[in-house]
């Protein structure tokens, strides 16, 4: 799908301000790996739009810390599914923008809710990975860390070969906090503020990815929405391409 004439128009608006600013945040939601062949539908990774799994209980249930605590063979067979749908694709020219602006500005930073990696596999430097990195493990016993690609050959459950303790992927399970650190490092970034902030491929339906929409908005600093749908902050953003991640980030910089 090609960009609109309207689509291009805002473009030329993009460029305009990016040339006046230093500093730049972009928060990015399953639809910037939509062009990697990623599912952007509910439920953690985007892979589930059922309410229910095979096993009839909700899929909030399924993917808790809870269960991973009382029945983490049934958690790691849904993660096994989620990191199927990952496997064999990799980040697509949306990622490759953001990691290539990075080094033309003073400070951008990235928040993602993507656990897939895309972002760091594409250079990205300055990550804030909120939900975390499917790929990444670590031992719940005694903190051993590996970065797993494919699990297809992992047990399931995998179990750590140093103390025999459980193995999770350090992502956040629905009932789990966010990171601390992770937290703090945002929360110090917005404190320090942009000169634009863009929200891409997100619904925005969580606070802590819809807040720093909103307060720009409240701060008049510019804000850009690229979305084919209307989501939680279309109201709020200055200006709204409703088109492709990966298309409309392209235009964007190659015109830049």
């Amino acid at each position: 799908m090609s960009l609109s004439t309207r689509d291009n128009e805002k473009i030329d608006a993009i460029i305009a301000i990016l040339k006046q600013c230093k500093s730049v945040l972009f928060i990015t939601g399953a639809g910037i790996s939509a062009d990697s062949g990623l599912p952007t539908y509910r439920g953690i990774g985007g892979l589930y739009n059922d309410k229910t799994t095979d096993e009839g209980i909700p899929i909030e249930d399924a993917i808790s810390g809870r269960m991973m605590q009382t029945n983490p063979t049934l958690v790691w067979k849904h993660i096994h599914q989620i990191e199927a749908a990952c496997r064999g694709a990799k980040f697509n020219r949306g990622h490759e923008v953001i990691a290539e602006m990075e080094k033309s500005f003073d400070r951008l930073w990235t928040l993602t809710q993507n656990i897939d990696g895309f972002h760091r596999d594409a250079g990205s430097k300055n990550l804030i990975d909120i939900h975390g990195d499917i790929h990444q493990l670590i031992c719940t016993g005694c903190g051993r860390r590996s970065r797993v690609k494919d699990f297809s050959s992992l047990k399931i459950p995998p179990y750590c070969p140093d103390c025999s303790a459980l193995i999770r992927p350090e992502v956040v399970l629905f009932g789990e906090m966010l990171p601390f650190q992770k937290c703090q490092l945002l929360a110090a970034e917005l404190q320090t503020g942009f000169d634009i902030i863009f929200s891409v491929g997100t619904t925005s339906v969580f606070p802590y990815i819809a807040q720093p929409v909103i307060e720009a908005k409240y701060r008049r600093i510019p804000t850009v929405e690229i979305n084919p749908g209307q989501t939680q902050v279309s109201s709020a953003v200055d200006i709204k391409i409703a088109a492709g991640a990966a298309e409309s980030l392209d235009a964007i910089w190659k015109r830049y």
